[in-house]
């Protein structure tokens, strides 16, 4: 590898990359390139839309959708982001809401339907609760990031003029996600969505402890970000991929050394803090045998809500750095 391969990367600001996008930790045989795209939810759409990049970082249901219709790039198993998902599903007071069934035959808000927010919240609703899913009305504000995905018809688009934390306030909505909806507490940051001056509260209060025992019982650990590279690049120079990982790895397991030392404690670090007390030592777990669990669920959850017009098979979704 005399030569360096040029690649265009858009990946998220994170403390267990930085030492990537700014060089530190080079990613060997690669000449990259980094493209700052805020939020990075602009480059989703972009890399699915139009393949602009040779590395991205994307939302996994994003992902697991694109590849379906075809996408012509695959999964590394690198999950930079991670969090569980039983809180931020908000509900009115006057519902009638007190458990996750009841939300049967009600409207709820959510800005898109396949946000990653919204699809690992119904799994555990589905899978943990019994909930139908089929018989809640899904109201989405926004456009899908896969423009081939064709929506159950059991989601309908709000009315023109009209955001879901307006219908949420004004009754129309019976729940909505916080962050993923624009429907917040008092107080509250939303995630960059429309902040509204009421206080909501969770359909699942006890959210901490479920997401604790969940995990203990199933071994699923929800991803809500990851890596994507090229079919082509990755054709032509099928060694790249272990070079990714493993500059990924590295600085992730830097990271972690000033995590577990009390010298990161940002916002991000101190929340990976709070998941290292559920999923131990590492709260990053790369690689594809230590994801397998999490990758099946999130495969299955995504055709069972209608998100996929078929299964796919772990091979054709990941390439495993290890081999290659």
């Amino acid at each position: 590898m005399t030569r360096k391969v040029k690649l265009k990367i858009a990946i998220a600001e994170h403390p267990h990359t930085s030492a990537i996008r700014n060089g530190t930790i080079p990613i060997d045989g690669v000449d990259a390139e980094f493209i700052t795209v805020r939020p990075q939810i602009g480059a989703f759409r972009r890399m699915v839309r139009d393949v602009e990049f040779d590395v991205c970082e994307l939302a996994p249901t994003t992902y697991i959708i694109a590849r379906a219709y075809g996408a012509p790039f695959v999964g590394l198993p690198i999950f930079v982001v991670r969090r569980f998902h039983h809180g931020g599903l908000l509900v009115r007071p006057d519902a009638g809401i007190r458990n996750p069934k009841d939300l049967e035959g009600k409207k709820v808000g959510v800005r898109a339907y396949s946000v990653t927010t919204g699809v690992w919240t119904r799994q555990v609703l589905i899978d943990e609760f019994g909930l139908d899913s089929s018989k809640v009305t899904w109201v989405v504000d926004d456009e899908e990031h896969v423009t081939q995905l064709k929506l159950p018809s059991n989601v309908m688009h709000a009315p023109e003029g009209s955001s879901l934390a307006d219908m949420m306030a004004e009754g129309e909505l019976a729940a909505g996600f916080g962050a993923a909806a624009g429907i917040g507490r008092k107080g509250a940051p939303t995630g960059g969505w429309q902040e509204v001056e009421a206080d909501y509260p969770d359909l699942l209060p006890n959210a901490a402890e479920l997401e604790a025992d969940y995990y203990q019982r199933t071994g699923v650990y929800p991803m809500h970000g990851m890596i994507v590279l090229k079919d082509s690049v990755l054709a032509e120079h099928p060694w790249i991929a272990k070079s990714i990982y493993d500059a990924f790895d590295q600085a992730k397991k830097q990271w972690l050394e000033r995590l577990n030392s009390g010298d990161a404690t940002n916002a991000s670090d101190k929340k990976y803090l709070e998941l290292q007390k559920i999923v131990g030592y590492d709260p990053l777990p790369y690689g594809l045998a230590e994801n397998l669990k999490t990758i099946e669920t999130l495969e299955s959850t995504a055709f069972k809500q209608g998100l996929t017009p078929r299964r796919m098979s772990i091979e054709e979704l990941f390439v495993d750095p290890q081999a290659c």
